[in-house]
């Protein structure tokens, strides 16, 4: 009887022990989720891309070889929201360079699409062709704008 008494004791001194190493292990921290994005505004910022941007980045966001630049995981789509909406707004010139290639053709600004339709068409591109990131808001264009206005 003394050794089931020290073997239980044994064994539940072990649990606890165990217990306590597992809740001192520190855990990884989760991804915060991203909010799913509404299927209006996706369907808003494909009828923009359909108008405003399929000529030169194609159907499939892959653009046209050393003219314009594809859409597809690039860190000018997945990165910064600000410079994308500043490339809309101002257009680009000169070369770009994105993943070892270079690109030539002009990006004409579109300072004429409203707050919404910039939001729908980025937030649109950064979800579509297999990209995933964050959506950008009417109120995040009209603050880049509002910063951006020329002097």
């Amino acid at each position: 009887m003394k050794k089931d008494r020290v073997l239980f004791v044994f064994t539940g001194g072990l649990f606890l022990l165990a217990t306590l190493l597992m809740s001192q292990t520190k855990k990884p921290a989760a991804a915060p989720a991203q909010k799913a994005i509404p299927q209006a505004t996706m369907d808003r910022g494909k009828q923009v891309y359909l108008e405003q941007c399929l000529a030169c980045h194609q159907a499939d966001g892959a653009g046209v070889p050393n003219m314009n630049p594809p859409l597809l995981k690039t860190k000018w789509v997945l990165g910064d929201k600000g410079t994308l909406v500043k490339v809309v707004l101002n257009g680009m010139t000169g070369d770009v360079d994105i993943n070892d290639d270079t690109y030539h053709n002009v990006m004409a600004p579109h300072p004429d699409l409203t707050d919404q339709q910039i939001s729908d068409v980025l937030t649109y591109v950064r979800n579509s062709w297999g990209n995933k990131a964050t959506a950008i808001s009417p109120a995040e264009v009209k603050a880049i704008r509002a910063k951006n206005k020329p002097a």
